[in-house]
C-alpha cells in the first residue's frame, strides 16, 4: 500500500485476520478493509442511514441513540469498505461496505450469522474454506455497477488471499409480503436452486415456501430484472439460492439464502487482483 494511504494506527484490530490485500483503485474509488476502530464504525453508521432510514428497519433504543448498525457479528468480521478518496482518509472516506465472516472465526464464535435463519448444516460439512457474506451495502450516490463491480474485486482479492472455496450468506429483497415478491421469489427457487450437497433450508420456524406460482406462468427475464443488483451479481457469478425465504420483520425484508462456489467466480476478478497485486 502507497505510503499516503496508511490508516491512523488502530485503538484495536479489527477482526482476527491476517494482514489483507493491498488497497485496489478505480480512479478516486479504492477497495480495501477496514484497519481501525473509526472505519469500522464508519461502517456501521452507513449500514444504519441505509438500512433504518432508507429501508425502514426497525431500531431498538441502543441503535437509534448510537446511530450505528451492529451486533455481536462485528467483532469477528473483516469488513470490506469503498472508499472515495475525494472525500478524505479513513472513515471520511467510507461509501460503501461488506460484511466477511471466515470459517475459522464463525466456529471460534460458535456459529454463523445465517444460522439464525437458515439450517446450513450440509455447508459446513462441504470440504474446503467457507466465507459467509452479509450487511452489504453502499451510500445513495455509489449505487452503480462501477462501485458494485469495485465490491466484487474486493471479494474476489479476499478470496484469492485467504483461498476460500466456498461463499454464501443471507440476501435480501426489500418488503416483507412474499405474495408482492410471488415472481421473484418463483424464478429463483426455479432456476438457482442450489445443488442439494450444499443446499441451505430455511429454518421450519422461518419456513416460506418460493414457488409460489406456476414457474410457466412467469416471465423469467422480467423476473430476473426486478432483482436487487446484489442478488443478480450473484447470479451472474453462478451463484445458487437454497429452499425457502425467510421474513426478517425487523429489516423490512425477505431473505433467501446464496450460494457460490469461487470456483465459478469471474476469471476476469483474479486475473486483475493478480495483476494490481505483483
Amino acid at each position: 500500500m502507497n505510503q499516503s494511504l496508511m490508516p491512523q494506527l488502530p485503538r484495536f484490530t479489527i477482526g482476527n485476520a491476517a494482514p489483507g490485500f493491498p488497497e485496489l483503485r478505480a480512479s478516486n474509488l479504492g477497495v480495501r478493509l477496514a484497519t481501525t476502530t473509526d472505519e469500522l464504525e464508519a461502517a456501521q453508521n452507513l449500514r444504519y442511514r441505509v438500512f433504518y432510514e432508507e429501508m425502514g428497519a426497525q431500531a431498538d433504543a441502543k441503535t437509534i441513540a448510537t446511530g450505528r448498525d451492529s451486533d455481536e457479528f462485528d467483532a469477528i468480521a473483516d469488513h470490506l469498505l469503498v472508499v472515495d478518496h475525494d472525500l478524505g482518509e479513513g472513515a471520511a472516506s467510507v461509501v460503501g461496505t461488506y460484511r466477511l465472516i471466515r470459517q475459522e472465526e464463525a466456529e471460534r464464535f460458535g456459529r454463523f450469522y445465517s444460522e439464525s435463519e437458515y439450517d446450513i448444516g450440509k455447508l459446513k460439512t462441504f470440504p474446503g474454506k467457507k466465507l459467509e457474506l452479509g450487511r452489504s451495502c453502499t451510500a445513495a450516490a455509489y449505487r452503480s455497477r462501477a462501485v458494485m463491480q469495485l465490491l466484487w474485486r474486493g471479494i474476489a482479492a479476499y478470496v484469492f488471499h485467504h483461498g476460500i472455496d466456498l461463499m454464501f450468506g443471507c440476501a435480501s429483497l426489500f418488503g416483507t409480503d412474499p405474495d408482492a415478491l410471488a415472481e421473484e421469489l418463483t424464478y429463483l427457487a426455479t432456476h438457482h436452486m442450489a445443488p442439494e450437497a450444499i443446499r441451505p433450508r430455511a429454518l421450519p420456524s422461518r419456513y416460506v415456501e418460493m414457488r409460489r406460482l406456476d414457474p410457466a406462468s412467469i416471465n423469467p427475464k422480467a423476473a430476473l430484472m426486478r432483482l436487487p443488483p446484489l442478488i443478480k451479481g450473484y447470479l451472474r457469478l453462478g451463484g445458487f439460492v437454497g429452499d425457502g425465504a425467510v421474513i426478517d420483520a425487523q429489516f423490512n425484508t425477505t431473505d433467501i439464502a446464496v450460494v457460490v462456489q469461487t470456483d465459478l467466480v469471474t476469471e476476469k476478478y483474479y486475473r486483475l487482483y493478480e495483476r494490481e497485486a505483483r
